[in-house]
């Protein structure tokens, strides 16, 4: 333990990821460690958007993409393709449904992946959140996105509602919209908050039926 200097806290460097166009509008320029969390609905856009996510991400890293819920199927596949996630050639890996321990002896081994998505969070069983810190604990340096189902418009569960609480950043996805909230904004600058518009066209025809 150690305490640091005010000095110290003002003048340290971080290295943070710099985000562009709407990802710096909505996500700021986040360090790519630690833990986000994606909730929403059921055909709300979030699987699409989670995909987005995913593509963008490998220019910055190497990710996983643990998929819980469908694993290699039909669905993924198509929603592989609606993002054109082959663009991101070997920067991206399909990990078909991996438990955490599973998962754990993966990011042990070199070169493992930089940023792991794991969808959906409820289908890690027994999953608690001492187990969360111990993976964070583990892997300090690697970024943690969980995806979690949603109930009255909250993460569903005790352990996405955990998470929740202890994300960098929070993104609820609703009618093909995600609004972010996020550690990283900086107003003045334009950088973090903004609304993320996953599918215009299907955004417009919701919200325009919600007014």
């Amino acid at each position: 333990m150690r305490a640091i200097s005010n000095k110290n806290v003002l003048n340290a460097q971080f290295d943070v990821a710099e985000f562009t166009g709407p990802y710096l509008a909505s996500f700021g320029k986040p360090e790519l460690k630690g833990t986000w969390l994606i909730f929403g609905g059921s055909g709300c856009g979030k699987t699409t958007f989670t995909m987005q996510i995913c593509k963008y991400l490998t220019k910055f890293g190497r990710v996983a993409y643990d998929s819980m819920e469908q694993g290699l199927s039909l669905s993924l596949q198509k929603a592989w393709e609606r993002v054109k996630m082959g663009e991101a050639g070997s920067k991206i890996v399909l990990l078909d449904k991996e438990t955490p321990s599973e998962l754990t002896k993966r990011l042990r081994q070199r070169k493992s992946p930089d940023i792991i998505v794991v969808d959906s969070v409820q289908y890690w069983l027994n999953f608690t959140m001492r187990d969360y810190m111990k993976m964070k604990e583990r892997f300090p340096k690697k970024l943690f996105i969980f995806i979690s189902q949603e109930k009255r418009g909250q993460p569903r569960g005790s352990i996405a509602q955990n998470i929740r609480y202890d994300a960098d950043i929070k993104i609820r996805v609703e009618g093909y919209k995600a609004f972010v909230t996020t550690r990283y904004e900086v107003a003045e600058k334009g950088e973090g908050g903004a609304d993320f518009i996953i599918w215009k066209e299907g955004a417009e025809k919701y919200w325009a039926e919600m007014e």
